[in-house]
Protein backbone atom coordinates (compact mmCIF):
# COMPACT_ATOMS: atom_id res chain seq x y z
CA UNK A 1 0.00 0.00 0.00
CA UNK A 2 1.35 3.55 -0.86
CA UNK A 3 1.02 6.12 1.55
CA UNK A 4 -0.60 9.66 0.96
CA UNK A 5 -0.78 10.83 4.27
CA UNK A 6 2.64 12.01 6.95
CA UNK A 7 2.08 13.49 10.26
CA UNK A 8 5.31 15.42 12.01
CA UNK A 9 4.78 15.36 15.56
CA UNK A 10 6.93 17.53 18.00
CA UNK A 11 6.02 18.12 20.99
CA UNK A 12 2.07 19.63 20.87
CA UNK A 13 2.65 21.03 17.64
CA UNK A 14 1.80 18.78 14.72
CA UNK A 15 1.87 19.08 10.78
CA UNK A 16 -0.45 17.03 8.44
CA UNK A 17 0.93 16.09 4.88
CA UNK A 18 -1.60 14.78 2.37
CA UNK A 19 0.08 13.91 -1.55
CA UNK A 20 -2.05 12.54 -4.04
CA UNK A 21 -0.50 12.79 -7.50
CA UNK A 22 0.58 16.02 -8.35
CA UNK A 23 -1.84 17.88 -5.27
CA UNK A 24 -0.54 18.05 -1.50
CA UNK A 25 -2.39 19.39 0.99
CA UNK A 26 -1.23 20.41 4.33
CA UNK A 27 -2.27 21.22 7.87
CA UNK A 28 -0.99 22.11 11.00
CA UNK A 29 -1.95 23.71 13.98
CA UNK A 30 0.93 25.98 14.18
CA UNK A 31 1.49 27.98 10.81
CA UNK A 32 5.17 28.25 10.91
CA UNK A 33 5.17 24.57 10.30
CA UNK A 34 3.43 24.87 7.34
CA UNK A 35 5.31 27.79 5.76
CA UNK A 36 8.79 25.49 6.73
CA UNK A 37 7.38 22.76 5.19
CA UNK A 38 6.62 25.04 1.88
CA UNK A 39 10.17 26.75 1.83
CA UNK A 40 11.34 23.18 1.77
CA UNK A 41 9.36 21.67 -0.95
CA UNK A 42 9.98 25.23 -3.04
CA UNK A 43 13.38 24.26 -2.52
CA UNK A 44 13.64 20.94 -3.74
CA UNK A 45 10.60 21.10 -6.57
CA UNK A 46 8.45 23.73 -8.94
CA UNK A 47 5.62 24.38 -7.43
CA UNK A 48 3.10 27.00 -6.14
CA UNK A 49 0.88 27.88 -3.60
CA UNK A 50 -3.07 27.47 -4.45
CA UNK A 51 -4.20 28.90 -1.32
CA UNK A 52 -7.02 27.18 0.76
CA UNK A 53 -8.38 24.11 -0.35
CA UNK A 54 -12.61 24.95 -0.88
CA UNK A 55 -12.56 21.59 -2.89
CA UNK A 56 -10.64 18.60 -3.23
CA UNK A 57 -10.76 14.76 -4.22
CA UNK A 58 -14.59 15.04 -3.89
CA UNK A 59 -14.65 16.97 -1.02
CA UNK A 60 -15.69 20.49 0.10
CA UNK A 61 -13.96 22.38 2.65
CA UNK A 62 -14.74 25.31 4.64
CA UNK A 63 -12.87 26.56 7.08
CA UNK A 64 -14.39 28.60 9.92
CA UNK A 65 -12.30 29.83 13.36
CA UNK A 66 -12.47 27.30 14.97
CA UNK A 67 -13.57 24.27 13.15
CA UNK A 68 -13.42 23.01 9.54
CA UNK A 69 -16.71 21.21 7.70
CA UNK A 70 -15.91 18.48 4.92
CA UNK A 71 -19.11 17.56 2.62
CA UNK A 72 -19.59 15.62 -0.20
CA UNK A 73 -22.71 17.03 -1.45
CA UNK A 74 -21.19 18.23 -4.51
CA UNK A 75 -19.71 15.17 -5.19
CA UNK A 76 -23.37 13.75 -4.90
CA UNK A 77 -24.84 16.16 -7.06
CA UNK A 78 -22.02 15.13 -9.82
CA UNK A 79 -22.94 11.42 -8.92
CA UNK A 80 -26.39 11.85 -9.85
CA UNK A 81 -25.81 14.45 -13.27
CA UNK A 82 -22.97 11.32 -14.46
CA UNK A 83 -25.35 8.34 -13.98
CA UNK A 84 -28.72 10.80 -14.94
CA UNK A 85 -30.46 10.77 -12.20
CA UNK A 86 -31.04 14.22 -11.24
CA UNK A 87 -34.39 13.82 -11.16
CA UNK A 88 -34.38 10.74 -9.64
CA UNK A 89 -36.84 10.57 -6.14
CA UNK A 90 -35.01 10.06 -2.66
CA UNK A 91 -35.53 7.22 -0.43
CA UNK A 92 -36.21 7.12 3.12
CA UNK A 93 -34.81 4.15 3.69
CA UNK A 94 -31.97 2.42 1.81
CA UNK A 95 -32.34 -1.25 1.81
CA UNK A 96 -33.48 -3.47 4.41
CA UNK A 97 -30.84 -5.42 6.38
CA UNK A 98 -32.08 -9.06 5.78
CA UNK A 99 -32.74 -8.24 1.94
CA UNK A 100 -31.95 -11.09 -0.35
CA UNK A 101 -30.70 -10.35 -4.06
CA UNK A 102 -30.17 -12.69 -6.41
CA UNK A 103 -29.35 -12.66 -10.21
CA UNK A 104 -32.14 -12.10 -12.48
CA UNK A 105 -31.45 -14.32 -15.11
CA UNK A 106 -34.37 -13.65 -17.40
CA UNK A 107 -33.04 -9.90 -17.10
CA UNK A 108 -31.77 -8.03 -20.09
CA UNK A 109 -28.03 -7.16 -20.07
CA UNK A 110 -26.51 -4.13 -18.13
CA UNK A 111 -23.53 -2.08 -19.12
CA UNK A 112 -21.08 -3.51 -16.66
CA UNK A 113 -18.54 -0.48 -17.30
CA UNK A 114 -21.38 1.66 -16.38
CA UNK A 115 -22.63 -0.38 -13.25
CA UNK A 116 -18.81 -0.85 -12.22
CA UNK A 117 -18.01 2.96 -12.27
CA UNK A 118 -21.66 3.93 -10.40
CA UNK A 119 -20.61 1.85 -7.84
CA UNK A 120 -16.83 2.88 -7.62
CA UNK A 121 -18.49 6.66 -7.41
CA UNK A 122 -20.79 5.31 -3.95
CA UNK A 123 -17.58 3.21 -2.83
CA UNK A 124 -16.13 6.28 -2.64
CA UNK A 125 -18.81 8.56 -1.44
CA UNK A 126 -19.61 5.70 2.36
CA UNK A 127 -16.03 7.48 3.14
CA UNK A 128 -18.60 10.13 4.35
CA UNK A 129 -21.85 8.13 4.42
CA UNK A 130 -21.73 5.14 7.13
CA UNK A 131 -25.59 4.87 6.22
CA UNK A 132 -25.50 3.78 2.21
CA UNK A 133 -22.13 1.03 3.36
CA UNK A 134 -24.25 -1.56 3.56
CA UNK A 135 -26.07 -1.17 0.61
CA UNK A 136 -23.80 0.00 -1.72
CA UNK A 137 -21.07 -3.26 -0.74
CA UNK A 138 -24.15 -5.34 -1.17
CA UNK A 139 -24.87 -4.40 -5.01
CA UNK A 140 -20.92 -4.36 -5.22
CA UNK A 141 -21.22 -8.06 -4.98
CA UNK A 142 -23.00 -8.27 -8.37
CA UNK A 143 -20.45 -7.06 -10.42
CA UNK A 144 -19.86 -9.89 -12.97
CA UNK A 145 -22.87 -11.68 -15.12
CA UNK A 146 -25.23 -8.07 -15.01
CA UNK A 147 -28.61 -8.30 -15.07
CA UNK A 148 -31.25 -5.65 -15.58
CA UNK A 149 -35.01 -6.02 -14.61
Amino acid sequence: MIKTLFIRKHASDVILVQVYVDDIIIASNNYSLCEEFVAAMQGEFDMFMMGEPTYFLGLQVKKLKYETFLSQSKYCFYILKKFKMENCKEAATLIATNCLMDADEAGNQVDSTKYRGLIGSLLYLTTSRPDIQFGVCLCARFQSNLMKD
